[in-house]
């Protein structure tokens, strides 16, 4: 093949890739656009066209969703977030340090056995644990939201973070071992510094599922003081009538955090899914 065909055929593959991720692009901001659009009309004018621009542009929709008690159930997902995301940040690098760095008997019988969690459905696991939080009085609590979140997100949590930690050369803890460092202080001074990224990385995955998590909300929450955004959205709904621009308002303003937290971390949110891919 000449060099001249060669070129050619890079250019049009070139030109072909981005029209696909071009209309790639399009199909995922084509919900989102759909979605501020129509929280910018009344109901009537969402169920006329869906499609066309509102001739009064409604953004009291927003005042509306805020001021009719999503304010509560955002302070409550952040709550139920940072006590979750905390807890299952603390307890999967422990555990990941501890299997990495300590060659203790069965330690690849616990790795195995904690990733096996990953298999479990939460689905499956529902009816046991509604039985579970009534024995132990901690139904319709926080409580009941946050240890079944972290029960469900260390497994694959502590599996991110152990490809990360092989990757760190044992070297730099094998100088603070001759400097008379303890294995709590090499943890927490050399390597919980050095694996900023992939602890952002886990903190955004875990953040987006416990954020968004329904199905636990609904069943194990009864009390509308403790109802984290996904269930409180579902109270916008009434009886005979529903305020479904209100409710699109609500989901763009719930939303936002998620999006502007993956802006501001995406670079340690590749870094840490990408270091350590090659090992472990």
């Amino acid at each position: 093949m000449s060099t001249e065909k060669y070129i050619l055929r890079t250019r049009i593959f070139k030109i072909l890739l981005h029209v696909f991720l071009l209309i790639l692009v399009g199909i995922i901001l084509f919900p989102v656009c759909w979605l501020v659009l129509n929280s910018l009309k009344t109901n009537q004018e969402m169920f006329l066209d869906s499609l066309a621009f509102p001739k009064k542009w409604m953004f009291e929709n927003y005042i509306t969703a805020w001021n009719k008690g999503l304010v509560s159930y955002f302070v409550n997902s952040i709550i139920v977030g940072a006590l979750s995301i905390g807890i299952i940040l603390a307890l999967s690098s422990m555990l990941a340090y501890g299997l990495t760095r300590f060659n203790l008997p069965g330690s690849g019988f616990i790795f195995i056995l904690v990733l096996g969690g990953m298999a479990l459905s939460e689905q499956v696991a529902l009816v046991p644990l509604y039985k579970i939080l009534q024995a132990v009085k901690l139904y319709n609590t926080r409580a009941a939201l946050v240890l079944p979140y972290v029960a469900f997100r260390i497994p694959f949590t502590m599996f991110l973070m152990r490809s990360y930690f092989i990757s760190i050369p044992k070297e730099l803890e094998e100088a603070a071992i001759v400097d008379g460092c303890k294995s709590w202080q090499r943890f927490t001074k050399i390597i919980l510094p050095i694996s900023k990224p992939v602890l952002a990385s886990c903190a955004i995955v875990n953040l987006n599922h416990v954020w968004n998590e329904f199905l636990f909300a609904n069943v194990f929450l009864e009390n509308k003081k403790l109802m984290t955004i996904p269930l409180g959205l579902m109270t916008f709904q009434g009886d005979l009538k529903s305020d479904y621009v209100v409710m699109l308002a609500g989901i763009l303003i719930c939303s936002l955090p998620m999006v502007i937290l993956f802006l501001c971390m995406s670079r340690q949110f590749v870094r840490g899914l990408t270091s350590g891919a090659v090992k472990g």
